[in-house]
């Protein structure tokens, strides 16, 4: 059998993955990453209420996340600012993504609530991904294992001037 090792998650598999909670075992990924004082490897702009983060786990490079600086779980509990400036950073995300990408089609998705496929089920984030036409290979079906052929760094190096640019010329 063969296996893969990824020693980097297991402080996201056991719930060890910083305090924005005030000190207790269980936090919120998206707090942690969103506070000023958090490193930027993975976050290619920031708002006034919003952010934008790439996937550590990605299903395909590029893949990205817009989140809401504050910790709120669904559409509903937000405010109108909020909701508008999610769906700005959500439009940006599409057009980083288009142009540096160029994928064929990008999938863009919230799921509120465990069963509709949340991982992270109290702070709302909402998810795009590009994609190709035959993006998934064999190895995703038979292996279960995703073949990322761009690292992290190089895809914030490839997006983050992209989305600079867009907040200095669009609203």
């Amino acid at each position: 059998m063969e296996r893969l090792w990824s020693p980097w998650r297991l402080a996201y598999v056991t719930g060890e993955v910083g305090t924005a909670t005030g000190g207790s075992n269980i936090s919120c990924i998206f707090c942690d990453a969103g506070a000023e004082s958090a490193r930027d490897d993975l976050i290619l702009i920031r708002s006034p209420l919003s952010y934008v983060i790439l996937n550590l786990y990605p299903y395909n490079n590029g893949h990205l996340m817009v989140v809401p600086n504050r910790h709120v779980a669904t559409l509903a509990s937000s405010t109108a600012d909020e909701l508008s400036d999610l769906m700005r950073l959500t439009r940006h995300a599409e057009i980083a993504l288009a142009e540096g990408y160029k994928p064929q089609g990008i999938n863009v998705g919230i799921n509120l609530g465990a069963p509709a496929g949340a991982g992270i089920v109290d702070h709302l984030h909402v998810h795009l991904v590009p994609r190709w036409t035959g993006d998934t290979s064999f190895i995703s079906v038979v292996g279960n294992t995703r073949v990322l052929p761009e690292e992290l760094v190089q895809t914030a190096a490839r997006l983050r001037p992209i989305f600079e640019r867009l907040s200095r010329t669009s609203a």
